[in-house]
C-alpha cells in the first residue's frame, strides 16, 4: 500500500509529463519522414529504438490524462516510430538503432553499413513496440504490408549476430548498446559478448513476432518463432546463469582451442562460453521476460536487497557497488551506466518482482522511484536522465522524459495486481 506522500509525488510526475508531452512529439524533418517521439532534453530530433518503445509504453499507460486529440496524436507518433525504422531498412534487412537528421543524407549507421562496416542494428524492440501499439488499438492490420520487412530484420540478426556454437546473439561492437558503457561489452573486442541484455530482450522480441504472425494468420511462422524463443531461453539458461553466484551474466563467446605447431593436440576447449562475471542490472531482465525459474527469481531478489551491491535508497544501481568499474562520472556519449540510477532499470526490476509475486519488494521499488523523481521536481522543477544512487540528486540532462514516465506505470501496475 502506497502512502499518500508517494501518491502525491505520482500526481506531480503525471502533471509534468502531461505539461511537457508536446516537447517529445516531433513532426517529420529532412529524411525522417513520419511523426515520431524523442526522449526530450538534449535528444531533440532523435528516433531511438528502445527509447521510443519505453516512451510509448509509458504514454499509453497514462492516456486518460490527455484529451482526445492528444491521444490520437500519441498513437500517430507511436506508429510513426515504427514506420521510420522500416523506412530506413536496407535490402539485407539491417535497420539502424538510431535515426538522426544531421549533416548526412541518410542515417549514419546505414551509410557505414553500405560501406561494408558492420555495426550493431536495431535492438530487439521493434516487434515489442508493434505489439504494444497493436494491442492498445486492438488492430494488427497496419503491419500486414510491413510483415516481410520483419522477416528480413530477423534474418539479418541471424546472419550477422547469432552464434550457432552457443545459441546466443552477440553485439558486434560497443556502440549504442542501450546501456552504453556496460563493462561486459564496452571496450571489449568486436563480436565477443553475448550480452544478457540483448538475449533477454530478444526472447520477448521473438514472442512478439509470434504474436504478430498469429494476428496476421501466419500460424506456421508463429510456431517457428516460439520454437526459436524456447531454444534461446535454453541457451541463456545454459550459458548465462551462474549456479555459484546465482546471477545472470553476459557471456564471452571468443572461446576456442588455439593450436600452435604441435601444442594443444589433446583435450581442447569444450565449453561454449565463459561468464563475464560483472554484476550489471541487466541480470534481472529474465524476471521481466518471465523465463527465470522461481528459484532464480528468489536469488535475484536477494541480490537487490544486498546493501553492498545493488541496493539504493532510490532503486537499483545499474552496476553493483563493489565492482571495480563503479563510477558516477558526468558523461554523454557514452552515457554512464556504471552505477547511476536510471528509471528504466528501476522499472524492469520492479516489473520482474511483480511478475514473480514479490509484491512487497515491488512496492518498495515504486516508493523509492516516486521519491527520486518527486524530489527532483520539487527541487528543480524538471526530470533528468540519470541520478546519483546515494543522494538522489540529478546527474545531467534536465527535461528528459522518456522512460521517466514509467514511475506512473508502476503505480498503475500495482493497482492492477492488488491482492
Amino acid at each position: 500500500m502506497l502512502e499518500q506522500k508517494y501518491l502525491d509525488y505520482e500526481k506531480s510526475i503525471r502533471k509534468f509529463v502531461k505539461d511537457n508531452v508536446e516537447n517529445v512529439l516531433k513532426e517529420p524533418r529532412e529524411f525522417i519522414h513520419y511523426p515520431f517521439i524523442d526522449p526530450g532534453s538534449i535528444y531533440d530530433g532523435n528516433v531511438w529504438d528502445w527509447d521510443t518503445f519505453w516512451s510509448v509504453y509509458g504514454l499509453l499507460g497514462m492516456m486518460e490524462e490527455f484529451d482526445q486529440e492528444t491521444q490520437e496524436r500519441i498513437l500517430v507518433h507511436a506508429k510513426g516510430n515504427v514506420y521510420n525504422f522500416f523506412d530506413h531498412q536496407l535490402e539485407d534487412g539491417y535497420i539502424p538503432m538510431m535515426i538522426e537528421a544531421f549533416k548526412w543524407p541518410e542515417p549514419y549507421l546505414n551509410m557505414k553499413h553500405k560501406e561494408g562496416i558492420l555495426m550493431n542494428m536495431h535492438k530487439p524492440f521493434l516487434c515489442q513496440q508493434i505489439c504494444l501499439i497493436s494491442n492498445y488499438i486492438k488492430d494488427f492490420s497496419w503491419m500486414e504490408e510491413q510483415y516481410p520487412k520483419l522477416l528480413k530484420y530477423f534474418a539479418c540478426y541471424d546472419k550477422n549476430y547469432y552464434f550457432d556454437s552457443c545459441g546466443l546473439y552477440v553485439w558486434c561492437d560497443d556502440i549504442m548498446i542501450g546501456m552504453d558503457n556496460d563493462p561486459a561489452t564496452f571496450g571489449r573486442p568486436k563480436f565477443s559478448t553475448a550480452n544478457i541484455f540483448l538475449n533477454s530482450f530478444m526472447v520477448e522480441e521473438m514472442r512478439c513476432m509470434a504474436e504478430i504472425s498469429r494476428a496476421l494468420n501466419k500460424d506456421e511462422i508463429a510456431a517457428e518463432f516460439m520454437d526459436k524463443r524456447e531454444n534461446l531461453i535454453q541457451a541463456v539458461q545454459a550459458e548465462c546463469w551462474d549456479k555459484r553466484d546465482k546471477f545472470f551474466y553476459s557471456a564471452d563467446v571468443d572461446v576456442k582451442t588455439r593450436k600452435f605447431d604441435w601444442f594443444h593436440e589433446g583435450l581442447g576447449v569444450f565449453w561454449k562460453t565463459l561468464p563475464i562475471k560483472i554484476r550489471v542490472w541487466s541480470g534481472f531482465i529474465p524476471m521481466l521476460e518471465g523465463f527465470a525459474t522461481e528459484d532464480e527469481a528468489k536469488s535475484l531478489v536477494e541480490h537487490w536487497k544486498d546493501e553492498s551491491t545493488f541496493n539504493s535508497p532510490y532503486g537499483i544501481t545499474t552496476l553493483a557497488k563493489d565492482e571495480k568499474m563503479f563510477d558516477l562520472s558526468v558523461t554523454n556519449n557514452p552515457s554512464n551506466w556504471l552505477g547511476p540510477i536510471w528509471l528504466v532499470a528501476n522499472y524492469v526490476v520492479f516489473k520482474g518482482f511483480l511478475n514473480y509475486g514479490f509484491r512487497e519488494e515491488a512496492e518498495e521499488m515504486c516508493r523509492r522511484t516516486l521519491l527520486l523523481l518527486g524530489r527532483d521536481l520539487e527541487e528543480t522543477g524538471s526530470l533528468h536522465e540519470y541520478y546519483d544512487p546515494f543522494t538522489g540528486r540529478p546527474i545531467m540532462n534536465g527535461g528528459f522524459i522518456n522512460w521517466n514516465i514509467l514511475a506512473v506505470n508502476m503505480v498503475g501496475d500495482l493497482n492492477e495486481k492488488k491482492d
